[in-house]
C-alpha cells in the first residue's frame, strides 16, 4: 500500500516542470494576431483611429510606449486554479491612455505558469522612441504656429513689439497679423536654389517698374530667412526673372516668340527637379516663384504644376487671367526712378492739396480710353493727363492732389497706387479682376477709394462726396501702412520684403503636402 502511494505521489507532483507553459506577446494598436501560438485573432483589440488637425499636429511627437511585464502563479488548489483563471482573464484586458489625441494602448502579457522554484524577472518597462521626417517635424511646428494665430485671432491678446504693433481699420485683423508675422520670424525657412545663371537667374533689374523682381532676389539670397540646408526649409524659391527673360531671350520678330521663353522656364524645372528630391515631392506646392513682369502669370503656364500647384508671387493680380488668392500672391510694382526711395516719400497736409484728382499716363488698354473721353482737360478739379506740360512735376502733381487715380493699362498693375502712398495721397483703384497687394492682410477700403469702372463717369461726384473728416482719415490710414510699401536696401521689418514673405508664409501654412498622413 505504501509504494501505491509514493508512486501516486511521485505522478502527482514529480512532473510539474512539464505542466507549465509561456506566452511572450507584443501588443500594439492594429488589432492584428496578439496570441503568442499562432491562434485566432483578438476581436476586443482593434485599432484607434482619429480625426484631427493641429491638435494632432501638436501631439505628433509624443513617445509610443509599450511595457511588458511577468506575473506567475502555480495550481496548488481547484479553487487557486479558478482564481488564476479570473486574474489572468482580467488581465488580458487592454489598457487604454488618451493624451492630447495621442493613444497608447498597453497590454500586460498573459500569466506564465512555470514551477514552483523558478526564478522571476521583475516587470519590464521598454519605451521605443519614433523616428520623425524632418518634413513631419516642420509640420509639427507650423501645426503650433497655426494655433498660437488661431488664439491671438479669438482671445484677442496682442503681443507687445518695440518696432511696431499693428492696429486700426487698415488690418482685418491686427492682432492675428500680429502673431503670425512673429511666428513667421521665428520659424520661417526658405531654400534658393543656387542652380542657374546669370544675368537671368539670380539677377533682376532694380530701377524699372519691375524693380521689385532684383530687389526680392537680392535680398532673399542675402537674408536671415534663407536655409542652406533644404530639409530645414518650408518653402523653395525659384531664383528666376521673368523680365530677364524677357529682355534677353524674347525675339519680336519670331512667330514663336513665346517657345524660347516657356522653354527656359521649363528646363530650369526640369534641372531642380532631377537634381532634388523636393519638386516632384510636393509636385511643385511648397515651391514659389516672383514676377513683376506683365508676362509672368503667362510664363508661369510653361509648367503645369507651377501654374497650377505653386506659390505665384505676381504683380499682375488679374483673376481673369487664372489669379488665385488663395495660393498666389499679390505684391505692388513699385518704381524707383534712382533705385531708392529717396525724395519719394512725404507730401503736404491735406488742407494744403487744391486739386482734387490727378492722372498722368499713356493711352493703352481698356480703361484709360474711358478716363481720357471723359476727363482730359475737361475740369480743373480732375486733372486728367496724357503727357504733362512741360515743366510740370509729375510727383509734385501727386503732392498737391487730394486724390491720385489708378486705372489699368494693358494689365491691371500699376506703380500708381505705391506712388500715392509715398506722397500722401489717397489711391483711387479703377480696375477690375484686380487683388490688390496684401489683401489677405490688409483692408484696402479702409485707406483707397474703389471706383468700377462703369462710374468713370461719375467720378467728381463720388469724390467729392467725400467729406473732410472721411477724407482726413483715409489719408491718416495711408500714412500707417505706407511702411508695408517701402524698398529699404536693408530690408526693415514690416516692409514690402517681409510683407511680401509673410504672404508666402500664409499660403505655406495653409498647405497641405501630398504624400504625409494627417489624422
Amino acid at each position: 500500500m505504501i509504494p501505491f502511494i509514493l508512486i501516486s505521489i511521485y505522478f502527482a507532483f514529480g512532473n510539474s516542470k512539464n505542466s507549465s507553459f509561456s506566452t511572450s506577446t507584443w501588443f500594439f494598436s492594429s488589432g492584428k494576431n496578439i496570441s503568442g501560438d499562432g491562434g485566432d485573432e483578438r476581436p476586443d483589440l482593434v485599432a484607434v483611429a482619429v480625426n484631427g488637425g493641429a491638435d494632432r499636429e501638436e501631439a505628433i511627437l509624443e513617445d509610443y510606449s509599450f511595457f511588458n511585464s511577468s506575473n506567475s502563479f502555480s495550481p496548488l488548489t481547484a479553487e487557486a486554479d479558478q482564481e488564476s483563471q479570473e486574474e489572468f482573464q482580467e488581465n488580458q484586458k487592454p489598457v487604454i491612455t488618451q493624451k492630447n489625441e495621442t493613444f497608447n494602448i498597453s497590454l500586460e502579457k498573459p500569466h506564465e505558469l512555470p514551477s514552483l522554484n523558478e526564478t522571476h524577472a521583475l516587470p519590464i518597462e521598454l519605451k521605443i522612441k519614433k523616428k520623425f521626417t524632418n518634413l513631419e517635424k516642420l509640420e509639427v511646428k507650423l501645426g503650433k504656429a497655426r494655433a498660437a494665430i488661431k488664439e491671438a485671432a479669438v482671445s484677442g491678446n496682442q503681443t507687445d513689439d518695440s518696432d511696431y504693433v499693428p492696429s486700426g481699420p487698415m488690418y482685418w485683423n491686427p492682432k492675428a497679423f500680429h502673431r503670425s508675422y512673429l511666428e513667421m520670424e521665428k520659424e520661417f525657412k526658405v531654400f534658393v536654389y543656387e542652380e542657374g545663371e546669370q544675368p537671368i537667374f539670380h539677377n533682376g533689374p532694380c530701377k524699372s517698374i519691375y524693380a521689385m523682381e532684383g530687389n526680392f532676389i537680392y535680398q532673399m539670397e542675402t537674408s536671415k530667412f534663407r536655409t542652406r540646408d533644404p530639409e530645414k526649409a518650408h518653402v523653395f524659391f525659384l531664383p528666376i526673372s521673368v523680365t530677364s527673360i524677357v529682355h534677353f531671350i524674347y525675339d519680336r520678330n519670331s512667330r514663336e516668340h513665346w517657345n524660347p521663353m516657356k522653354q527656359t522656364l521649363t528646363d530650369y524645372i526640369n534641372l531642380v527637379s532631377g537634381k532634388y528630391p523636393y519638386w516632384n515631392r510636393s509636385l511643385g506646392a511648397d515651391h514659389f516663384m516672383l514676377a513683376c513682369h506683365d508676362w509672368g502669370p503667362e510664363l508661369s503656364k510653361a509648367v503645369p504644376e507651377l501654374f497650377k500647384n505653386s506659390i505665384r508671387a505676381l504683380c499682375n493680380a488679374n483673376t481673369s487671367e487664372g489669379f488665385k488668392p488663395s495660393k498666389d500672391v499679390s505684391f505692388p510694382e513699385i518704381l524707383l526712378p534712382g533705385g531708392t526711395m529717396n525724395g519719394l516719400i512725404g507730401g503736404p497736409s491735406p488742407s494744403r492739396r487744391s486739386i482734387l484728382a490727378f492722372f498722368a499716363g499713356g493711352l493703352h488698354g481698356p480703361i484709360r480710353p474711358i478716363l481720357l473721353e471723359h476727363w482730359e482737360n475737361k475740369d480743373d478739379d480732375i486733372q486728367v493727363h496724357r503727357y504733362l506740360p512741360k515743366g510740370v512735376s509729375y510727383y509734385g502733381m501727386l503732392r498737391n492732389s487730394k486724390f491720385c487715380l489708378c486705372p489699368s493699362g494693358y494689365e491691371v498693375a500699376s506703380p500708381r497706387m505705391v506712388e500715392a502712398l509715398y506722397t500722401g495721397c489717397v489711391p483711387v483703384l479703377l480696375k477690375d479682376h484686380y487683388v490688390p497687394p496684401f489683401s489677405d492682410v490688409l483692408n484696402w477700403k479702409s485707406f483707397s477709394v474703389e471706383v468700377p469702372v462703369d462710374r468713370i463717369p461719375d467720378l467728381k461726384k463720388i469724390l467729392a462726396g467725400i467729406s473732410t473728416r472721411q477724407y482726413i482719415r483715409l489719408q491718416r490710414r495711408g500714412k500707417q501702412v505706407r511702411r508695408h510699401f517701402e524698398v529699404n536696401m536693408i530690408p526693415q521689418r514690416y516692409d514690402v520684403f517681409h510683407m511680401i514673405l509673410h504672404s508666402v508664409w500664409l499660403r505655406r501654412l495653409n498647405m497641405r503636402l501630398h504624400g504625409l498622413e494627417y489624422l
